[in-house]
């Protein structure tokens, strides 16, 4: 790896984290069968693939990687530029390929290599939302250039086993090859980042299977032999019912035996059955339209401009926010008083004082606010009947709001639609049950936590019959554990 400070910082722009050589070497050996095998990475980085095999060719965006691969494997073809591009254009094919794809989030993954990644995925039956991250397009589009019956071996992030954007990829794998092999790892394969890695193996291009391999490691040992699977998962199923997610089969199937006849008991119900959930108001601006009380009272706002707010899950108690709750905010002086004005609002002198003070001029200028009108106006503020963490350590905490506080987007809005279910259901959340489902419906996010997004919050599966899980609780409260170690919690 090359030490040059610009080359680091563009490392982490690029989402270039170069692997092990162990693993590097583990997966060239699963990808080659011969030596006359013609071998591509699409992201050679510093060329720790392709050195490994002496007929290979790699394709690397940054220049400075560029030279480092050709200096690791002089054999080796080396492209400088934009794979997708590369790709588009080539009429070279290949017998395997192996690498670690890059890992940039949608949200620098953009643009026009964007569009023409999404596009040639597009051409090869692929169609990926506007939220993926750029590995998966990757995949694809290095599968779509092997030869017949080619295989391919690569390190991916372990959203490939939860996230939506994952899910195109493993239908365009099972459409396209004879066999696909997933290998779960708990312990980390980069042990300076947070995020997980796991592998993926996929031979006989150009066929197809219903069933994909699931190898679960507690670490893993890297060898020339691909791992057999420990299970078989029916792509069917994993369809419906497990809605495209391979984590569920981390636990014992008669875990997901359970879960699974829950789900079609007719009296059972999901969150979203009965509430709405959904992120809380985004100020724009937190430290101007959030008012400690004693500013409050310096600044002369009167009370009915003020709400009271959860600003973050760091203040939610365990069960209720009272009326207390709030008096103790109050009492520590804590920033918890939201500026809530509206359109077309008539406005005291000392409101807006503050409005056009330094600070007010310089919250306007904000992305948020200076996209809204009146910019001081903040949308979407509601009064929850609960609110839900949005991230977790042990457990999603629901709280109910008998105080009628406002929130944040740094947690979820939860209000009831169905009050008599809600009723039945609810009492529920803090059984073994209920936990295990915030497991499998969220996810795993870097530093151990887990986090619900209102979807996923949405799908959290209420048992028609409590008293019926009694007997298994023991073995619901083994599987929640299993979860959370594999999300690294308390580590």
């Amino acid at each position: 790896m090359i030490k040059n400070e610009s080359f680091v910082l563009d490392q982490k722009q690029s989402g270039a984290y170069f692997t092990p050589n162990d693993v590097a070497q583990a997966l060239v050996a699963w990808a080659v069968h011969s030596a006359s095998d013609r071998l591509i990475d699409p992201s050679c980085g510093d060329g720790q693939f392709i050195s490994a095999h002496r007929n290979s060719v790699g394709i690397e965006q940054n220049p400075l990687s560029t030279e480092a691969a050709m200096a690791a494997a002089p054999w080796a073809l080396v492209h400088q530029g934009d794979f997708f591009t590369w790709a588009a254009e080539t009429n070279d094919r290949f017998d395997c390929a192996a690498g670690n794809p890059p890992f940039i989030r949608y949200q620098t993954f953009k643009g026009e290599m964007r569009r023409r990644a999404l596009e040639l995925c597009s051409q090869h039956g692929a169609e990926f939302s506007g939220l993926t991250s750029s590995w998966a397009p990757f995949l694809v589009a290095t599968a779509a250039l092997l030869k017949k019956g080619g295989r391919l071996a690569f390190v991916v992030p372990a959203e490939i086993g939860h996230a939506p954007y994952a899910a195109p990829l493993l239908d365009y794998l099972v459409r396209s090859f004879a066999n696909v092999h997933i290998i779960a790892i708990r312990q980390k394969l980069f042990p300076s980042l947070s995020e997980d890695c796991w592998l993926l193996y996929a031979d006989g291009h150009g066929g197809s299977t219903s069933r994909i391999g699931l190898t679960i490691c507690e670490q893993f040992k890297p060898t020339k032999r691909r791992p057999k699977p420990d299970l078989f998962i029916d792509v069917d199923e994993w369809r419906t019912t497990w809605s495209r997610r391979l984590r569920p089969y981390l636990l014992p199937k008669s875990i997901r035996d359970i879960y699974a006849a829950i789900a079609e008991d007719p009296k059972s119900g999901r969150f979203g059955d009965f509430a709405s959930i959904g992120i809380g108001y985004v100020s724009g601006d937190n430290n101007f339209f959030h008012l400690r009380p004693s500013e409050a009272k310096r600044l002369k706002i009167p009370s009915e401009f003020l709400h009271p707010s959860l600003r973050n899950g760091r203040a939610m108690p365990t069960a209720e926010i009272t009326k207390e709750t709030v008096e103790d905010w109050k009492k520590k002086d804590e920033e918890v008083l939201l500026l809530r004005l509206t359109r077309g609002q008539e406005l005291p002198s000392s409101v807006q004082r503050y409005l056009d003070s330094s600070a007010g001029r310089e919250a306007r200028l904000g992305y948020k606010c200076r996209n809204r009108a009146p910019w001081y106006a903040v949308p979407d503020v509601q009064v929850p009947d609960f609110v839900l963490s949005y991230m977790s350590g042990r457990s999603a905490n629901l709280v109910r709001n008998v105080a009628g506080v406002t929130c944040t987007n740094s947690v979820h809005s939860v209000r009831l639609r169905d009050r008599s279910l809600a009723g039945k259901l609810l009492p529920q959340w803090s059984t073994p049950f209920l936990r295990l489902s915030c497991e499998l419906e969220g996810h795993a996010l870097g530093g151990g936590m887990l986090k619900l997004e209102p979807r996923e919050a949405a799908r959290v599966l209420f048992p028609g019959k409590a008293g019926v899980l009694k007997a298994d609780n023991e073995a619901l409260e083994d599987a929640v554990s299993t979860l959370q170690r594999w999300r690294h919690y308390a580590e």
